[in-house]
């Protein structure tokens, strides 16, 4: 994974991050995603939800000196060889982090997002899924069909090539070595205040919002 590592929260320097962890502040205002996300449910979901994650991450590993060295990515891509005893809190707290890392970042203030996938990812949509169209049904299905709470991910597979997955709670692509290029966040928490049952209606609402420039720098 390449690309800006400047933005505090751009996902290279959130999972270049060792212990103790931290939460860097949203990279725009509450209200810069407005009306797809509303200001209440951005600071409830930032500073309630994702804080919660990085909290609990520091608590598990406060008493695994020998982790402190070993960053957040490192972590996730690594999981099995860590202690049994914290490996459930680094699949679920270390994936929340990462995961909310990635998507902050890929929700483009102002009125939607004006960017389309570009280079390398524009080449890869093209060969895998034909069109741009194409991958945001796909990512739409995953998403609304996602059984609780989950991620609905466009990756980068082992194999190079992309893929959608379904992924439940905060599980992480790169628990599987896949890299997360889009990801949208279909915990109830992320939407219920706007849009009650109406998942496919945020979901839509998200994919008008992607910034693809991010997408595209994913990649490298």
């Amino acid at each position: 994974m390449k690309g800006d590592t400047t933005s505090p929260f751009a996902l290279d320097a959130v999972l270049s991050q060792k212990y103790p962890f931290t939460l860097p502040a949203l990279p725009y205002a509450p209200a810069a995603v407005e009306p797809a996300v509303d200001a209440q449910t951005m600071t409830i979901h930032h500073d309630r939800h994702h804080a919660a994650y990085v909290t609990n991450l520091n608590k598990a590993l406060e008493a695994q000196p020998t982790l402190h060295a070993v960053t957040l990515g490192e972590l996730l891509m690594g999981l099995r060889r860590w202690p049994a005893a914290v490996q459930t809190a680094i699949r679920n707290n270390g994936g929340g982090h990462a995961n909310h890392a990635l998507f902050w970042n890929l929700l483009a203030p102002g009125a939607k997002s004006a960017a389309a996938p570009t280079g390398q990812l524009a080449d890869m949509i093209t060969r895998d899924f034909g069109t741009l169209a194409a991958v945001n049904t796909a990512l739409k299905t995953a998403a609304v069909g996602q059984f609780g709470s989950g991620w609905s991910w466009l990756v980068k597979t082992a194999t190079n090539r992309l893929a959608v997955r379904g992924l439940p709670n905060q599980d992480s692509p790169l628990l599987e070595g896949e890299l997360p290029i889009v990801g949208i966040d279909v915990w109830e928490h992320a939407y219920y205040l706007k849009y009650q049952n109406r998942r496919a209606d945020y979901v839509d609402a998200i994919l008008a919002r992607i910034n693809w420039d991010v997408a595209s720098a994913q990649l490298g």
